[in-house]
């Protein structure tokens, strides 16, 4: 393409006129330029309106469940001898404690060997927990046994120790020193009588109880029992006694004397009685409705300035009259100034001190909502929370949806939930011996298992016990002889099945399996979904805990200020403000197209009115050119009288 330099034999300006004219022609591209950069700012101004609600929401979910107003606190007069906590449901009041014992386990010690590279032989070692009485050993039902091998070339004294360390059999494994030689020291993990220890070997040698090889580590203080170990300190539980009655703990930490209440023993201290304070956490409770408040205040502070008109800049908040954000504003202050459903004696939050001032924010009066809190004769939780609460004290409310609405609500229960269970057939055989019956396959809750027997000669209650230890997730009982395993879970997908191994026919004969069922009734006189023992309809979630069929009393439901401003705050971000920003990005997306078609005609607009100039300038060229021509031939013409 030729080189083209306009205006140079017009002296036409082509880029300025061209440039002009297309000033003229962008103003629509302009204009779109300053609607959107309008529209992101008030996205932006959307994403700051969320966050902001967001915030409020972290405040709000806090109290929306009743669990910060039943805070409870405990106090133990004397730090020296024990400390002590609290969790709702714990009951304010005081007792007078006597801590007469404290909790030990068991430790036992080998005899001494001459070195840590010393060999103890091959073979397995067999843990098992229980306690010692009447010359008798009851295996602990709750812990299971767990068998160790010691294999070829690992069997000296060191490898032995790091053996039961690493099998995380309940116990510890040391190796002290004590002049005499090295000795091996096993400890129980858990403290108590009945954590006590029965340690049995299967030695290489073939002799399972006598003073060589792996037997000297056995250990059975029941009559008539092996014992190759030294007990160097008894198992023992701990002795409370609390207003008079005497508490059994096999662990220091007490969590199960008083409901809620934890009591942390730190020394025994026969003779002295102290006093544990149980009282509710009022200053828990409060700070949690002052950060409520505060989210609230700050949220109503960021609301009103997007929306704020600044007169110095003279300049609007992005979301100046926007709909949106006063619905935002009207809503939430509509929610808190309502009153209270099904209150637990409060109407309205300014019955517990907290009321809007005059510029729209909230104040807590300290004072006055202490009192509130603190007094037991209602119930500040239904004020802020949602609460369930059921006239059948074997009905619990467990949850609710954000489509329950308050009120009350008839329950019926048509069905109980049961769990699954794999019952004998004919009473167990007591002996198990090894390789021959102590194989046993079962499957529960879906998911298999294998496991071994410790062989020995057992009563059916002891039997029981062992299979318990050795199956997890499930209850062993024995009634006549029959042995029945039963599921922990409830419902429906609860299942025991016995599948197979060399031990099932002696201690089941043909067991019958039965699968659990879930609970069944209505909520409300609507048909509920049943889940274990969870009965949900209605939007709502009960437990069934036990009863009978029939009608079960009514469920009382009430949703309080900071459960609303919840529920509220989840319709706001998932529905209004959601389809507002997604119509603002659809409207970004339909400007981005239409500044491509602009710019696409700026283009083509601007090719052709620089192909017209240069035209133009080109023709002017021309008759420049022919004008200066004619112009000289005139002047070389004779001029008229002239003597030529």
């Amino acid at each position: 393409m030729a080189i083209q330099s306009t205006g140079v034999g017009s002296g036409l300006d082509v880029d300025g006129i061209v440039s002009q004219l297309m000033a003229l022609e962008r103003r629509p591209l302009d204009l779109l330029a300053t609607k959107k950069a309008d529209i992101n700012a008030k996205l932006s101004a959307y994403g700051s309106l969320k966050s902001v609600l967001a915030t409020l929401q972290s405040a709000s979910s806090s109290l929306a469940g009743a669990q910060k107003f039943l805070a409870v606190k405990a106090a133990y007069s004397d730090a020296s001898i024990a400390t002590a906590s609290a969790v709702a449901p714990a009951a304010a009041g005081s007792y007078a404690v006597e801590v007469q014992q404290l909790a030990q386990a068991q430790k036992l010690k080998s005899a001494a060997f001459a070195s840590t590279s010393t060999s103890l032989g091959e073979g397995t070692i067999t843990i098992e927990f229980g306690g010692y009485s009447g010359g008798a050993f009851s295996l602990n039902a709750d812990k299971a046994a767990l068998t160790v091998t010691i294999a070829p070339g690992q069997d000296s004294l060191a490898a032995v120790r790091d053996a039961l360390n690493a099998a995380g059999a309940g116990i510890s494994a040391g190796i002290v020193n004590d002049g005499s030689g090295q000795r091996l020291v096993l400890t129980s993990t858990d403290s108590g009588a009945a954590n006590s220890l029965r340690i049995s070997v299967d030695d290489a040698d073939g002799n399972d109880t006598d003073a060589a090889g792996l037997s000297r580590l056995a250990y059975d203080a029941a009559a008539g029992g092996t014992m190759r170990l030294a007990e160097t300190v008894a198992a023992q539980d701990a002795l409370v006694d609390i207003d008079g009655i005497a508490v059994v703990s096999a662990s220091n930490t007490l969590s199960g004397a008083i409901e809620g209440v934890t009591l942390n023993l730190v020394k025994a201290a026969p003779g002295t009685v102290s006093t544990l304070t149980v009282a509710r956490d009022v200053e828990s409770a409060k700070a949690a409705v002052d950060a409520f408040v505060k989210g609230y205040n700050d949220a109503a502070k960021a609301l009103k300035s997007l929306s704020a008109y600044d007169a110095n800049t003279k300049t609007a908040g992005a979301l100046q009259g926007d709909s949106t954000l006063i619905s935002v504003q009207t809503r939430l202050r509509s929610v808190l100034s309502a009153a209270v459903d099904f209150s637990g004696g409060y109407a309205s939050l300014s019955e517990l001190g907290i009321a809007f001032q005059k510029d729209g924010s909230l104040l807590a009066d300290a004072t006055k909502l202490r009192a509130a809190l603190a007094d037991t004769s209602k119930d500040a939780a239904s004020a802020f929370a949602a609460i369930g609460t059921a006239t059948d004290s074997l009905v619990k409310y467990s949850s609710a949806s954000a489509s329950a609405a308050a009120g009350d609500y008839a329950l019926q229960v048509t069905q109980l939930a049961t769990r699954g269970q794999a019952a004998g057939s004919a009473p167990a055989a007591l002996t198990i011996t090894a390789g021959v019956n102590d194989g046993l396959q079962v499957a529960v809750d879906g998911v298999a298992q294998t496991v071994t027997l410790a062989a020995g000669t057992y009563t059916a209650t002891s039997l029981a016990a062992m299979l318990q230890t050795r199956i997890t997730g499930v209850e062993a009982t024995e009634s006549g002889g029959i042995l029945t395993l039963t599921s922990k879970a409830w419902g429906s997908t609860s299942t025991v099945a016995i599948t197979g191994g060399n031990a099932a026919a002696d201690l089941f004969g043909t067991a019958a399996s039965t699968a659990g069922v879930n609970a069944a009734g209505s909520i409300g006189g609507v048909a509920a979904t049943g889940a274990g023992r969870q009965l949900t309809g209605k939007g709502l979630t009960v437990t069934i805990e036990g009863g009978a069929t029939g009608a079960r009393g009514t469920l009382r439901f009430s949703r309080g200020a900071a459960d609303r401003v919840n529920s509220l705050i989840d319709g706001l971000l998932d529905d209004t403000i959601a389809a507002r920003t997604d119509g603002i990005g659809q409207s970004l997306k339909s400007m981005d197209l239409q500044k491509a078609r602009l710019e696409a005609r700026m283009e083509s607009v601007e090719k052709r009115l620089r192909a017209q100039f240069i035209a133009l300038d080109n023709m002017m060229a021309s008759m420049n050119g022919t004008s200066s021509f004619l112009s000289q031939q005139l002047a070389n013409l004779p001029k008229i009288g002239s003597g030529n």
